[in-house]
């Protein structure tokens, strides 16, 4: 038989919040030991009504979508040899945020693409199902150029490339300066993509960012973490 254990605040007065202080009026120590001896009693550790909680996966270059001939290293990170990979989250929030870092020049595109993209055609961007920034510095959805960076400000070796997609734009960022560089035209589920070729070798940084995200645009989100 399965236990179900539900536990009710009678007072709005009563609630806490993790890693903060404590607000409103605290429970008493035997009433909450009382709850959690509810619980424990009814359920059980180990019995068939108790459910374990699960970490949230790091967001990560998917191994499961990726070119046959790409290498992955650094704990999903960094890839290197030849095609592309999707990372293992799709942009389901509404202003998502990621940085790329150029570890190692050559052919290389970073971008948004949907899973029906072709991983091992580079360059990549020449359908509707992938929009890219290309090591060129053009933007390509659709074998069409959507826009490109200044001549200036082509990314090189030891560059950080932002970023942002709010599911109308896709904007870049170098070394967090804006490029005024936006492209659409892609639909649908779009993921995180980058593609390497001719030995240029690409880090991916989903959090712990090199420079601050845009105003109202976030680290990419599990859709279990959107509230």
């Amino acid at each position: 038989m399965r236990c179900v254990c539900a536990v009710r605040i009678l007072s709005p007065r009563f609630y806490f919040r993790e890693g903060a202080e404590t607000h409103g009026a605290a429970l008493s120590t035997p009433a909450m030991a009382s709850i959690f001896s509810c619980c424990l009693g009814c359920c059980g550790e180990g019995s068939a009504g108790h459910i374990p909680l699960k970490e949230m996966p790091a967001v990560q270059l998917d191994t499961h979508h990726m070119g046959t001939d790409v290498v992955i290293v650094k704990n999903g990170r960094r890839i290197c040899g030849t095609g592309g990979c999707l990372a293992n989250a799709p942009l389901h929030q509404n202003k998502s945020y990621f940085e790329f870092k150029v570890q190692s020049t050559g052919v290389w595109g970073i971008g948004v693409a949907t899973q029906k993209a072709n991983l091992n055609q580079i360059p990549m961007g020449r359908d509707i199902h992938s929009l890219v920034l290309r090591h060129d510095g053009s933007v390509f959805h659709n074998n069409e150029e959507k826009n490109c960076l200044p001549a200036n400000s082509l990314p090189q070796e030891g560059d950080i490339v932002g970023v942002t997609y709010d599911h109308v734009e896709m904007n870049l960022y170098l070394n967090g300066k804006n490029m005024h560089c936006p492209a659409s035209g892609i639909r649908g589920t779009v993921f995180p993509v980058v593609y390497v070729d001719d030995s240029a070798i690409i880090d991916c940084q989903f959090s712990d960012f090199y420079h601050m995200p845009p105003q109202g645009f976030e680290k990419i989100l599990f859709e279990q973490q959107i509230f």
